[in-house]
């Protein structure tokens, strides 16, 4: 048996909220162990969220040089080379891994590559990649397990090796024809992509829209700017079985809105969400408990069942987005130097990084109307933010639910870089104030900014 090794802290995971407390605690001079499986610095900078962007830009700018002759210039010998694509995230992915190792040396951490298995209270054994076992034990541990995608027992479905947003990232051959089994964030952001770089794409989903949980006139437009592209959308299917093999040639088959459903392409790319990273990690010698759902069990502090013990981030059940999984770090930090911070009541910002954005904080108007939430409703067509003009990005709105109280109760927004609109709305919002603060800031123009103040301009005043 391997000697225990004792640290004052040992974080099992790399990724956002993990390495933000080892960073924290040993600039603080804590001694610190970080147990890392595969990617340093978890699945953001390396096959989530920033490799994603990357692409997406690359077609961004694909989708331009396409489009070129609305602009008055004309482009001549126009072609997408998939390797160089890859090649570029790939360099940017290497800097980012570089990055990581320079900010864990700074913090003095130590890192310890391998499969960790808790064998007792905040104890656990590491499988190392060469072979043999380091058993550590922290006065403190930290949980960062992240998540993985999700593929349903569907007939036919595992034979067929579809493609998960991991491996979409790293193929060097762009498909023929792309299948899209998802009609959420990750499946509509890499079928735009795709389109943009070339593919047929056709996206199957099972709601009765895309974007399910968005309101029905976002999900519409959002509907018809894909249909624009090309991008032909099947909503209200139920998949059955499916056929063929993802990379050949690959069949889905079942019903669509009552007819009968049947669609080839040459890959299938499954995006119906993600599963945490608890299984087979011994949580339960911990003292560890999950939820139903998988999820490790936290309170409202992310302390979990075990003493000592705290979750953060995707296998916590925290929206599963980076900025959250930071927060649940921020929250923890601050615990820990004595504060009372809760993850209840806190902000959650969505972002689909698609051309236009899709962004939001607060309710939109389904979540208003089935908790029963009186709101009144401003809307702004994004033609009417006059720097989407002077770009030809004149499709879509912008939308705002103001209380009774004249406070903000959420907005949303599908407009070009809906994203960065978030935060003055998330200010007042944070602040209780009314949305009047908004409306009042003088705004540089021309700016896509400008349309907050057109937006809460229109606010209805109480009949």
């Amino acid at each position: 048996m391997a000697e225990t090794e004792s640290f004052d802290a040992v974080v099992l995971g790399s990724g956002e909220a993990g390495k933000y407390m080892a960073w924290h605690l040993g600039k603080a001079g804590q001694r610190v162990a970080v147990v890392e499986g595969r990617y340093l610095g978890g699945s953001c900078p390396n096959i989530a969220c920033l490799p994603s962007k990357n692409i997406i830009h690359g077609a961004a700018v694909a989708h331009t040089v396409a489009t070129a002759a609305a602009f008055g210039t004309h482009a001549t010998g126009f072609a997408v080379s998939m390797r160089e694509v890859q090649a570029r995230r790939r360099a940017m992915v290497d800097g980012l891994i570089a990055l990581h190792r320079e900010r864990f040396a700074a913090a003095g951490n130590e890192l310890v590559w391998g499969h960790g298995r808790f064998v007792g209270e905040r104890t656990l054994e590491v499988a190392l990649p060469g072979g043999g076992v380091r058993r550590l034990r922290g006065d403190r541990v930290f949980l960062d397990l992240g998540a993985f995608a999700t593929v349903p027992d569907l007939p036919g479905l595992v034979a067929a090796a579809p493609l998960t947003h991991v491996e979409l990232l790293e193929i060097e051959t762009l498909p023929a024809h792309l299948l899209v089994l998802g009609g959420g964030y990750i499946a509509l952001e890499l079928a735009q992509a795709m389109r943009r770089l070339g593919a047929a794409v056709t996206v199957v989903e099972r709601a009765g829209r895309l974007l399910p949980r968005e309101d029905p006139d976002i999900a519409d437009e959002m509907r018809s700017m894909l249909a624009a592209e090309g991008i032909a959308c099947i909503t209200d299917a139920d998949v059955q079985r499916v056929s063929g093999r993802s990379g050949g040639s690959v069949s889905l088959h079942g019903t669509a809105g009552g007819r009968v459903l049947e669609v080839t392409g040459s890959h299938l790319l499954v995006a119906l969400g993600k599963a945490p990273n608890t299984a087979g990690i011994g949580l339960e010698e911990a003292g560890v408990a999950l939820t139903p759902a998988g999820h490790v069990r936290v309170n409202e502090r992310l302390e979990t069942t075990a003493d000592a013990v705290w979750a953060m981030g995707d296998c916590a059940g925290s929206p599963a987005f980076t900025h959250m999984s930071f927060e649940d770090f921020r929250i923890v930090r601050d615990n820990l130097a004595g504060g009372d911070r809760v993850t209840t009541g806190r902000q959650v910002p969505y972002c689909l990084f698609t051309e236009p954005e899709m962004a939001r904080v607060g309710l939109n108007e389904t979540e208003a109307r089935q908790q029963g939430i009186a709101y009144r409703l401003a809307t702004l067509p994004a033609a009417a933010i006059l720097r989407t003009r002077t770009t030809g990005e004149t499709r879509g709105r912008l939308k705002a639910l103001v209380g009774a109280d004249d406070r903000i109760l959420g907005f949303t927004a599908l407009a070009p870089h809906a994203g960065e609109l978030l935060p003055p709305v998330q200010l007042a919002m944070a602040a209780g104030l009314p949305y009047r603060a908004v409306e009042r800031l003088v705004v540089a123009h021309p700016t896509y900014a400008e349309g907050l103040v057109g937006l809460f301009g229109a606010v209805p005043q109480p009949g």
